[in-house]
């Protein structure tokens, strides 16, 4: 029973994404670029609104004030200082993207979990400097709560930082040179000759009070470890949290402990004890536990791969029906991403919105294919197709995807979900929602641009699974072949991509080779478009 406890308090399988909650950013300082690709399509796509469109919406609309409204600037007290020291010139793992790029971003993705908190970034040339930059990481570091330092290397500035951060608190390096000490809570925490959190600390444990420092820095090592920049942030929330103040949506990450074992017991046996006996739920509970409590990517596998009737009936019972762990999560108001206004020159209408979502169903077999998305617990799989259509009910309008699975034991599996959408207030944008596993997710979407000839389209959402405890966000750039866009339209994708405040570093690839047999179709006496022909569209090689 403690197995099927643990497994419990991981229970994120389910779940399109890692992201716990955002923002509207800031605009970028640097343009947004696209990977270096081969294109082959020559359709123009630059939009007149998304030319002359701020990068990153600074002003939301009437929505997004409403939903955060509640939200008052944060005191000085209440400031979460940050300062991280970045090698200068280091490359991160992140499509090479320079990690002092990565860390500004970070910053900015901070603030769209609480506005108290700062995160200043500097390389480390400013510690050798006599000049205003190391003037002003003085000044920073006086008052610091966690420094934070990635691939510092040069023993100049390992010397620096030997002699002048004694008196901070809490000072973690990673990836960094040999020999630098981590402290947390004002207690050193040696580290190996890779500079990793881990080394022999465990041979150095004493109390209870150093023995939850190495539960919190394994988390955090192993989220680090997972280069995303989902994961970077967490690290940064995981910290505070520990060392700083409380942070309110890690909340989820706390053990019920003996009130979730009684309530799963009372209401829940015939389901426990049907899972145990199944083989394939066993597989998936043990798999399960093997998970961090945090990788997505790992859980959601590990559900993709077991999936089963007796394992969405557990789920169903323990968190949905009774909400065992006690869990609860919001749909994100953060960041305001500003749907699609104006498509073929004209203002885009509810009607118009549902046939752009349709897209190339009915010319072909699907709507259409996703060339890559900003998740990294979802997009790891293969092979991803989308439907979308009116159903035979008035108003009835679905989704569901379809995605091949490469099983933990190697065999290649096709999985497909199903979404109820409807409309929200304003055209382009909807409602979602999916019971997956046993557990219900609710979703806002938001068409955020599409090539006038449906070349390509850009989608992003942000949902919630309250039972989970989990709020998540995402994006995902389509065409009707999974191909990247022409060179053409790489303005329009680049300015589209900002306004969704993603860097295309952020963004997975979708593997769209070897796909044969997927298992499309939509029921009998479904419907598609309304106002858009697609056959009157230029045919692409699909």
């Amino acid at each position: 029973m403690e197995t099927i406890t643990s497994v419990l308090r991981n229970h994120h399988y389910y779940l399109p994404s890692a992201s716990i909650t955002n923002h509207y950013c800031l605009p970028s300082t640097s343009a947004t670029t696209l990977p270096t690709i081969h294109f082959r399509r020559e359709a123009a796509c630059l939009h007149l609104e998304t030319a002359f469109r701020s990068p990153c919406a600074q002003f939301p609309t009437t929505r997004a004030v409403s939903q955060s409204a509640h939200l008052s600037p944060p005191t000085t007290d209440s400031l979460v200082r940050i300062v991280t020291v970045v090698g200068d010139g280091s490359v991160s793992p992140l499509k090479s993207t320079p990690w002092e790029e990565v860390m500004h971003h970070t910053a900015e993705r901070l603030k769209w979990v609480d506005e108290g908190y700062e995160m200043l970034v500097f390389t480390d040339r400013a510690l050798i400097s006599d000049g205003i930059d190391q003037r002003n990481l003085r000044r920073a570091l006086w008052h610091v709560d966690i420094l934070l330092v990635v691939a510092v290397t040069s023993q100049n500035s390992v010397s620096w930082l030997h002699g002048n951060t004694q008196e901070i608190q809490n000072v973690v390096y990673l990836d960094s040179s040999g020999g630098l000490k981590n402290k947390l809570g004002g207690k050193i925490m040696n580290a190996d000759a890779h500079g990793s959190f881990f080394g022999k600390i465990s041979n150095l444990v004493k109390g209870p009070e150093e023995k939850e420092s190495v539960e919190i820095l394994k988390r955090v090592s192993e989220s680090w470890a997972r280069r995303n920049a989902d994961d970077i942030r967490f690290c940064l929330l995981v910290l505070i949290n520990s060392y700083v103040r409380p942070v309110p949506i890690l909340k989820n990450l706390r053990a019920k402990g003996f009130s979730t074992l009684t309530c799963m017991v009372k209401n829940c046996g015939t389901e426990i004890l049907n899972c145990l006996l199944d083989p394939s739920c066993r597989k998936a509970l043990q798999c399960l536990n093997s998970c961090g409590p945090t990788d997505q990517v790992c859980s959601y596998r590990c559900i993709a791969s077991y999936e089963s009737k007796t394992l969405e009936a557990f789920s169903l019972c323990v968190l949905e029906k009774h909400n065992c762990l006690g869990m609860t999560a919001e749909i994100s108001s953060k960041p305001y991403v500003p749907p699609l206004s104006i498509f073929r020159g004209e203002q885009l209408t509810h009607e118009a919105a549902e046939d752009i979502f349709v897209g190339w169903l009915g010319r072909l077999d699907w709507s259409w294919r996703v060339i890559a998305g900003q998740n990294p617990a979802y997009d790891q799989f293969p092979c991803q197709y989308q439907l979308f259509y009116r159903g035979k009910a008035r108003g009835s309008f679905w989704y569901e995807p379809v995605f091949g699975v490469k099983t933990l034991s190697g065999e290649m599996l096709w999985r497909r979900r199903r979404y109820r959408v409807r409309r929200s207030s304003i055209p382009g944008t909807f409602f979602f929602t999916v019971l997956d596993n046993g557990v219900v997710s609710k979703e806002f979407w938001t068409i955020v641009d599409v090539c006038d000839d449906l070349s390509w389209a850009l989608f992003h959402y942000s949902g919630a699974a309250q039972a989970a405890g989990q709020s998540y966000t995402g994006a995902v750039l389509v065409s009707p072949d999974g191909s990247y866009p022409s060179k053409s339209s790489s303005e329009s994708l680049a300015s589209a991509l900002e306004r969704c405040c993603i860097k295309d570093w952020e963004l997975y690839a979708v593997d769209n080779r070897s796909c044969e047999g997927p298992p499309l179709g939509i029921p009998d006496g479904s419907s598609l478009h309304q106002t858009i022909n697609v056959n009157d569209l230029k045919p692409f090689l699909v």
